[in-house]
């Protein structure tokens, strides 16, 4: 059974900054995997924050990130990052990592279409 495991959520003031870790264990990497980092606000839907190709390494992010999160992935550990700058409360809500295999390098930022889950690390921004 395929396993993802969130770590280094917290709380912390706007402007500050926080660094997210998603080991995975018990997956064999084909060609090409999506992983990605999701997050779900109270009341609200989840959605995508950033995704990264283990293929070549491309990455795509949410307009609402961009230039503040950065998506990305060490081999040897088998672990997922997402280092987070300038959060805002906006930022605040449970955060998953997600597994989609076999992608195609399709960079899709659409939780239904990932496979593997993590539990989820909470984020919580204010002051």
């Amino acid at each position: 059974q395929v396993q993802l495991a969130e770590s280094g959520g917290g709380s912390v003031q706007p402007g500050g900054s926080l660094t997210l870790s998603c080991a995975v264990s018990r997956y064999t990497y084909g060609y090409g995997s999506c992983m990605g980092w999701f997050r779900q606000a109270p009341g609200r839907e989840r959605e995508g924050v950033a995704v990264l190709y283990t293929a070549g390494g491309a990455t795509r992010y949410a307009d609402s990130v961009k230039g503040r999160f950065t998506i990305s992935r060490d081999n040897a550990k088998n672990t997922l990052y997402l280092q987070m700058n300038s959060l805002s409360p906006e930022d605040t809500a449970m955060y998953y990592c997600a597994l989609r295999p076999g992608c195609g390098s399709s960079l899709v930022l659409t939780p239904d279409l990932y496979i593997y889950w993590g539990q989820g690390t909470q984020v919580t921004v204010s002051s």
